[in-house]
C-alpha cells in the first residue's frame, strides 16, 4: 500500500511511455532557471474529475501530436518533488505504454509553460536512458520499459 503525504497537494497525473519502432522512448528536456536540465516522458497533470486515461489520451495528444490509445496502466508511482512552477507536491503517477510507428510528433499543443521550458526534444534509446549525462525521470524508465516489451 502506498503512503501519500497529506501535508502535500495530491498532483494526479497520467505519463505516457511512447516508443517507435526502434524501441526508443520519446522524452522531453526541461531546462527550469535554478535547476540542473532533467529529461522527462509525455505527459502531465489530469484535470479536475478526470480519469489517468483520459487524461493519457489528452497529454498525448496535446504533447505529441498523437492520436492513440493509451491502453492500460503499466505502473504507479508516487514522488514528491516541486513543479516547475515551484510548488512541492505529492504525485500519483500512472504510467501508459504506447507504440508509435514513426518517430515524427507535433509540439504545436504545447502549453505556454511547456513552451517556455520544455526545450527539447529525442527519442533516447534504453542504453542512453540509463547512461544520460542529465537526470531522467522516472530514473527507472529503462527497466519499467524492458519489463513490459516482447524481446
Amino acid at each position: 500500500m502506498t503512503t501519500l503525504n497529506p501535508a502535500l497537494r495530491l498532483r494526479r497525473a497520467a505519463r505516457l511511455i511512447v516508443l517507435d519502432a526502434e524501441t526508443r522512448a520519446l522524452m522531453f528536456r526541461y531546462d527550469v532557471p535554478g535547476r540542473a536540465p532533467f529529461w522527462v516522458t509525455a505527459g502531465g497533470e489530469c484535470e479536475p474529475d478526470e480519469s489517468f486515461e483520459d487524461a493519457a489520451r489528452r497529454e498525448l495528444f496535446e504533447e505529441t501530436g498523437i492520436t492513440a490509445d493509451p491502453g492500460s496502466q503499466i505502473a504507479r508511482m508516487t514522488p514528491e518533488f516541486i513543479t516547475v512552477e515551484g510548488e512541492p507536491v505529492q504525485a500519483d503517477e500512472r504510467f501508459f505504454l504506447v507504440r508509435v510507428a514513426e518517430a515524427r510528433i507535433d509540439t504545436s499543443g504545447h502549453t505556454e509553460t511547456e513552451l517556455a521550458l520544455m526545450t527539447q526534444h529525442r527519442w533516447f534509446t534504453l542504453d542512453e536512458l540509463e547512461n544520460w549525462h542529465e537526470a531522467v525521470f522516472p530514473v527507472n524508465l529503462a527497466d519499467m520499459i524492458r519489463s513490459h516489451i516482447a524481446t
